[in-house]
């Protein structure tokens, strides 16, 4: 896919989602409106630090563009079905003890600061668990067969290596909607609204993927802004233990403003120090 067609496509699924934004103002009113936004922008800038770790994954198998993207499709109908589990799960669990909340919130900020300063070598992805796991399962061959995930060799059933990548694409999904999910709570606990803005952002994740890897170089310190925005929804969480309230307004504002810096400070940092800052702090799976 072309920059110019990534591009377009990220356009369009941004555009859906503003025009059901709208249709929550005019259903639901502003409020709901408000949280909805709030939701996908948070939503969408961390996908940004999960699309990086993809990049890594996918350059560590050497698995071609070609057949990165059906990776991608079912990796986002995957994300569909686990995160409707996970905001379910979430959102009861909140209802019925509202101080998870304030867990919720100090694990952001732990997450946060700890995408700021650890520093990671880069991971041997075939080496970790979730593979592991999933070579006691079924025999995983060692080539290609093309798109297929499966293949029989001996009349024995095998995964591809291309059905391993998968398997470790939505493991790495599961570990991000940990980060995600209470994140959003800090907006709003409303189960369709988590859900939706969650979704609206996944839809156009694969389009964000390949202009990230013509661009990714360019947005060297878009990790740090990242870092901070889970930070500040942590604080927002957490705030609400001393009966500190911080609007939706303020949020999305906060919120903009620390994605815009990072990815304005991006722009204008060498390039040389930029490749390796992008890679340095990706969320490690492979424990």
């Amino acid at each position: 896919m072309s920059t110019r067609k990534s591009l377009q496509h990220i356009l369009f699924w941004v555009g859906v989602a503003l025009l059901f934004n709208i249709g929550v103002y005019f259903f639901m009113g502003q409020e709901k409106a408000l949280s909805f936004l709030g939701g996908y922008v948070i939503e969408q800038s961390l996908s940004l630090d999960n699309l990086f770790l993809f990049l890594l994954i996918f350059e560590s198998f050497g698995i071609k563009p070609q057949y990165q993207k059906r990776i991608l499709t079912y990796g986002i109908a995957g994300a569909i079905i686990l995160r409707f589990i996970f905001v379910i799960l979430g959102v009861r669990i909140v209802n019925e003890f509202h101080w998870v909340l304030y867990v919720f919130g100090l694990l952001l900020m732990i997450s946060g600061f700890k995408m700021i300063f650890e520093k990671k070598e880069r991971q041997n992805f075939k080496d970790n668990k979730i593979l592991k796991l999933l070579h006691k399962i079924i025999p995983v061959s060692d080539k290609l067969e093309g798109e297929k995930f499966f293949t029989r060799k001996n009349k024995i059933l095998y995964a591809t290596p291309l059905f391993a990548v998968l398997i470790l694409i939505e493991g790495s999904d599961i570990l991000f909607a940990i980060d995600s999910i209470p994140a959003v709570f800090s907006i709003t606990t409303d189960p369709f609204i988590v859900y939706t803005s969650n979704i609206f952002a996944i839809l156009g994740l694969r389009s964000m993927y390949f202009l990230l890897e013509k661009l990714h170089n360019k947005f060297a310190y878009v990790k740090y802004g990242v870092a901070c925005i889970l930070i500040f929804t942590g604080i927002k969480l957490s705030a609400g233990f001393f009966h500190i309230d911080i609007s939706v307004v303020v949020s999305l504002i906060t919120i903009f403003a620390l994605l815009a810096i990072s990815i304005i400070f991006s722009i204008f940092m060498p390039k040389k120090e930029k490749v390796s800052l992008s890679y340095e702090n990706s969320k490690d799976i492979s424990q």
